[in-house]
């Protein structure tokens, strides 16, 4: 998950200073095509910069959430976090029950036409992480009855206004709330995470060099063990081992743990 953090502090809502006990998280979406960061962030390098001075880092924004999941400067998806987790966001309004303003960390989905699957995959399993980090850190169980909502459902619930992210997107691309909380369950079980094939072939680079390396230094200790007569079925030593012999067989035992700890 590409993090980068960028704290809204000129915006009304971080100013006014209150703060939440977080208790669950609250998925919303933009409802702009407009999948860049940089539409709602200052911005950086990496981020990309915003040159429409309409962010959302300055007073009478009317609006703040904890973070944003978009597109960076490069097009890839990565999160910015917009808030602290434990800051009141402006984010859900109120509906007849209350406000999940007092209860739920909350995070926007940067939407684009809807249509594009690739977009939308990202996007999906970056907040899937993203929800699964959050509910870690604070102790929550995804699945349990109303942690994890979007803010339709938290209208349903009577904590907040009337909005239909994200259910006017998901079900294009066969996902639901249900199905994201059961992504996030099983992301914090660690089954969650996916790579990318340029990951993948990362990844198998480095095993493949690790691997080369384990058994070069193996056979070197083998070498070394067949030149002072140490045989492989035992054989030798069959008495008291020489100083050297134990040398190599303690040197052999260090290298082999070394190499099961990674």
């Amino acid at each position: 998950m590409n993090f980068y953090t960028q704290i809204l502090t000129r915006n009304d809502c971080y100013k006014a200073g209150r703060t939440i006990a977080p208790q669950g998280v609250m998925v919303h979406s933009t409802g702009a095509n407009n999948p860049s960061l940089s539409r709602y962030v200052p911005g950086s390098e990496g981020i990309g910069y915003n040159t429409g001075g309409n962010h959302w880092d300055m007073s009478g924004t009317g609006a703040c959430v904890h973070a944003f999941i978009g597109k960076l400067a490069d097009g890839s998806v990565g999160v910015v976090q917009t808030l602290p987790w434990d800051r009141r966001g402006w984010h859900c309004g109120k509906g007849s029950r209350g406000s999940a303003n007092d209860t739920h960390i909350s995070f926007e989905i940067c939407e684009d036409g809807l249509q594009d699957a690739s977009y939308f995959g990202a996007v999906y399993q970056t907040a899937v992480e993203l929800t699964a980090d959050l509910c870690k850190q604070y102790g929550l169980d995804p699945q349990a009855d109303g942690v994890v909502i979007c803010h339709s459902e938290g209208h349903t619930r009577g904590v907040a206004s009337n909005h239909a992210d994200v259910m006017h997107w998901f079900p294009i691309h066969g996902k639901s709330m249900d199905t994201f909380r059961a992504d996030v369950a099983r992301a914090m079980e660690g089954e969650g995470e996916m790579l990318t094939y340029e990951q993948w072939k990362e990844y198998m680079v480095r095993y493949r060099k690790e691997l080369a390396a384990k058994e070069a230094t193996m056979t070197a200790l083998v070498a070394d063990a067949v030149a002072l007569g140490i045989s492989s079925d035992g054989s030798r030593p069959g008495d008291l081992m020489t100083r050297e012999e134990g040398m190599v067989m303690a040197r052999a035992a260090v290298m082999a743990a070394r190499i099961n700890e990674n």
